[in-house]
């Protein structure tokens, strides 16, 4: 490192932040990291540590070989992650979970980047980005999450020009598109309408007759609904995305006559329009991911499994991430992001972490990893190419930089890691013994597949000459 680079500033002490101050300053980059705790204290976190968790102690699944956020958890620790290093020796006992002790993790993080000679932290509030722009050569990487303070939230609403940045996020439960039963459901536009590129069948539709729907409803008003957190409680619904609960509520024809309403379709089963009917949307370019149309919910998760698998043609239903209604801070990131994570009004600003919309701990850490590497890339003047999309990071890097479908204001939503966000793959149909594979059996052989390849094609891109 020569004496007179400039450091690079980092905002927020999160998991997000954690991974992109390490990354930087294992590349030989100098850094920044503020946080304004315990300066100035949040309404979730209760110490001063770098990398707190304040909701669960697991970080979800660690089998690489069959669940995509253990094939993040694998890619991370190839790529020198703190939050990997950290977490090893705060393991607590959690089956093929990789659960830790809180103290013990966020303790090992925050001394690790105490400890680095390269890093320096400044405890305060960070109240504007452009007090961190005074010169050209400036850079700052963005990584608070839905507690980002409002003063700094003003600040980079200003920046961005989006209208808001805390709200309420309706997220509509997804499925993955093999997993639906078109015995039963079809695909069809209402009244058969073309699509941009001509598609008259751009929905998967599902039918329900008059008992189904009758059923479906008396569960919805039933089934357990989670509470919002406190600092949650002021933030008001948006009248057009209210909990399919709450509507299912207002009366029993409310969901039939909204987003359930069955007209413009027939049912090619029986040649007439259903009573009631479910739609879904591909959610990705690579079509392998469907959402559920106007059904953000404040079902408990379990609750959410069992009742939506009660729709016809959803009975097998995986689902790749359920649905859920919470405030949030997110960015319109496909368009507000370029493909290395930097804003395209201000390029000398990165964002990661949940802020471009990932969900889950991993998720954020892995955004902040990238951002710190293409950060200390470009102060270095080295070129970076971006991970390949069959790898967790590619996959979850294309999601928030365009992987999604194009559908206008509200079409860009938070996702957890998950192979749906992965390109397709051939996958083995028969074992090792010539034996034809059916339905599960055939699903892990496939998700092998896809995480053998992504661990390939990994290695590639960390052994090229262009990091």
């Amino acid at each position: 490192m020569t004496t007179n680079m400039q450091p690079v500033h980092v905002v927020g002490g999160g998991m997000a932040g954690s991974e992109a101050a390490w990354a930087l300053a294992n590349a030989g980059v100098s850094v920044v990291l503020h946080e304004m705790r315990p300066v100035v204290k949040t309404d979730a976190h209760s110490t001063d540590k770098f990398a707190e968790l304040v909701c669960s102690n697991s970080f979800r699944s660690d089998d690489w070989r069959g669940n995509a956020v253990g094939l993040l958890h694998e890619e991370m620790r190839r790529l020198g992650s703190l939050v990997m290093a950290s977490a090893a020796p705060a393991q607590v006992p959690a089956g093929s979970a990789l659960a830790v002790d809180r103290d013990v993790f966020s303790e090992a993080v925050t001394a690790a980047l105490q400890a680095h000679p390269l890093i320096t932290i400044e405890r305060a509030e960070v109240k504007s980005l452009d007090a961190l722009l005074k010169g050209e050569d400036d850079n700052v990487i963005f990584c608070t999450g839905p507690l980002t303070s409002p003063a700094l939230a003003d600040s980079i609403r200003n920046m961005t020009g989006e209208d808001s940045l805390a709200f309420f996020d309706a997220i509509a439960p997804i499925v993955h598109a093999d997993s639906i039963d078109f015995d039963i459901a079809w695909k069809q536009s209402r009244y058969d309408k073309e699509g941009p590129g001509g598609d008259k069948a751009a929905y998967v539709n599902c039918p329900m007759d008059k008992a189904q729907y009758e059923g479906f409803i008396a569960a919805l008003n039933t089934a357990p609904k989670t509470e919002f957190k406190e600092w949650e409680k002021n933030t008001p619904y948006f009248e057009g995305c209210l909990p399919i609960e709450v509507m299912a509520e207002r009366g029993p024809d409310t969901l039939r006559f909204g987003p359930m309403k069955p007209v413009g379709l027939m049912d090619p089963r029986v040649g007439k329009r259903p009573y009631a009917v479910v739609q879904l949307r591909q959610d990705n370019k690579l079509g392998t991911l469907f959402n559920l149309v106007g059904f953000q919910t404040k079902l408990k998760y379990g609750a959410q499994e069992e009742v939506f698998r009660m729709i016809p043609g959803l009975q097998n239903a995986r689902f790749a991430r359920l649905g859920g209604i919470h405030r949030n801070t997110f960015l319109n990131s496909p368009k507000l992001l370029d493909g290395s994570l930097r804003l395209r009004a201000e390029p000398r600003v990165r964002f990661a972490g949940q802020v471009t919309g990932v969900e889950g701990y991993v998720e954020s850490a892995a955004m902040g990893m990238l951002a710190g590497r293409f950060a200390a890339a470009e102060r270095l003047g080295r070129a970076l190419e971006t991970p390949p999309q069959t790898t967790a990071f590619g996959a979850l890097l294309a999601h928030v930089t365009g992987g999604h479908i194009e559908g206008g204001k509200g079409s860009f939503q938070p996702m957890n890691v998950n192979f749906g966000l992965f390109p397709e793959i051939s996958a083995p149909t028969h074992d090792a013994d010539g034996k034809r594979l059916k339905g599960v059996e055939r699903g892990r052989a496939k998700k092998l597949a896809l995480a053998e390849r992504a661990l390939r094609d990994l290695a590639g891109w960390l052994d090229s000459k262009v990091q």
